[in-house]
């Protein structure tokens, strides 16, 4: 399944390139289309903006196979490893040999080149930044760094991704992004993404209520219509148990390509980040009156209000996601710029205490449960340390596994606590707001 998930996705994404050639070419059959040899040359023109040596005339073998050469040699001047990849290989149209040709393509040319800009602001270390845009000996020397180097860089290349992805995704709630597999079953982190680049398109709160298969259909669907996003991907192929990683990065980066053609005018991106820390400043003030009014009120009292700030702080938020979730090097950073993220880091630090703080209030033993909730979570979402030593990579791994199977000994009893909660106090009046109940319930 995965091998032909890869060629349906491969294939779509190559005729969306083939598109923008002078002589554009729909390809129906990777593996037979690919040994005429001109459609590889044809695909790295419109990705390199080269001219590139071909043979011409009539198909035949000598053409075929010579094209085929070219479209090699020009890989490999790239500084590209095509380990076990040969001419005859792709002559038979061999699944394998193909797919992983095609990917080598996309990961350099796609992936890579739009991680790029992503890796500087995210300080990833594999390469130098200003190799993307210097033509100097010394950009030259760092594109022939050691294979060493390249592997780290296609891994910083991958992260950078991810973190750009989990940062559209991060102003939308607990939509949590940990790779480029199941993560994104239920649909929400594409509908987030587009919501981020494009706000109004789609509702996320309300597809958290709905099937996988309906999200991905109306991710798919609006990309396209909206945002011209080619559907190189079905429900099917990612509502499954392990979908195709390296599908869902050729997807994915179509959005960042998106993202980065979104050109407004410095003017008014600079109103509109003026509007955002005015707003910031807004909640802000509207947060510390909320704790000096409710300071005397029962917890019950303070979650309402707490819920009731955050309904409308969410709802607010909308107007200003583009601008929140754009991303800049610290050297284009304005001064504001730079006010407006910390402005938001602080109004994101308070809202996060006052929420720790009213966790710590809740009554027993419902204050017991959620500090275990928590604990379970932090471990859960706690990344492994990168380890080259595998002995003791695998004694942190058990020392993490045992404290999870700790924690886990107290599952049973806090359930049952938890279902057999009487959520009244002695006049009859609820303890907790049936919403935090609902959401503990949720977690465990």
């Amino acid at each position: 399944q995965r091998e032909s998930t890869q060629k349906k996705t491969f294939t779509s994404w190559i005729n969306s390139i083939l598109a923008k050639h002078t002589h554009p070419y729909v390809i129906s059959d990777l593996y037979t289309d690919i040994q005429q040899g001109h459609l590889l040359l044809d695909l790295l023109e419109v990705l390199s903006g080269q001219h590139l040596p071909r043979e011409k005339g009539p198909n035949n073998t000598f053409r075929c196979r010579s094209n085929i050469e070219n479209a090699l040699t020009f890989l490999k001047s790239k500084s590209l490893k095509l380990i076990n990849i040969h001419v005859a290989d792709i002559i038979e149209g061999k699944p394998s040999i193909v797919l992983g040709l095609i990917w080598t393509i996309i990961f350099h040319f796609h992936i890579e080149e739009l991680a790029r800009t992503l890796a500087c602001t995210y300080n990833q270390p594999s390469l130098d930044c200003s190799s993307a845009v210097d033509s100097s000996s010394k950009a030259r020397r760092a594109a022939n760094k050691s294979s060493k180097i390249k592997e780290r860089w296609k891994i910083s290349a991958t992260k950078a991704l991810l973190l750009w992805a989990r940062e559209q995704c991060s102003l939308h709630g607990s939509i949590s992004v940990t790779d480029f597999k199941t993560s994104w079953r239920s649909g929400l982190p594409f509908l987030a993404i587009i919501q981020a680049l494009r706000p109004g398109l789609v509702d996320v709160e309300q597809a958290k209520t709905r099937s996988n298969k309906e999200n991905l259909n109306e991710a798919f669907r609006v990309a396209e219509l909206e945002l011209n996003i080619p559907r190189l991907l079905e429900p099917e192929d990612v509502d499954i148990m392990n979908p195709d990683e390296k599908s869902i990065m050729t997807y994915v980066a179509q959005f960042l390509q998106y993202s980065r053609n979104l050109r407004e005018s410095e003017e008014d991106t600079q109103e509109k980040v003026r509007e955002a820390v005015s707003w910031l400043a807004a909640q802000e003030r509207k947060l510390a009156k909320l704790l000096v009014d409710t300071e005397n009120e029962t917890y019950y009292q303070k979650y309402k209000e707490m819920m009731s700030f955050m309904e409308a702080f969410n709802q607010e938020k909308k107007a200003f996601l583009p601008v929140l979730s754009s991303k800049r090097s610290e050297a284009e950073l304005s001064e504001g710029w730079e006010q407006m993220r910390e402005e938001w880091d602080k109004l994101i630090s308070q809202i996060n205490e006052w929420k720790v703080k009213l966790d710590q209030m809740l009554p027993s033993p419902l204050n017991s449960i959620e500090t275990w909730l928590q604990e379970v979570e932090h471990l859960q979402a706690e990344d492994l340390p990168d380890l080259q030593d595998p002995f003791k990579a695998m004694f942190v791994f058990r020392e993490k596994i045992v404290i999870f199977k700790g924690l886990m000994d107290h599952f049973d009893s806090h359930l049952d606590t938890l279902q057999s909660f009487k959520n009244e106090d002695e006049k009859n009046m609820p303890l907790v707001l049936p919403e935090k109940l609902d959401e503990m319930k949720r977690r465990l």
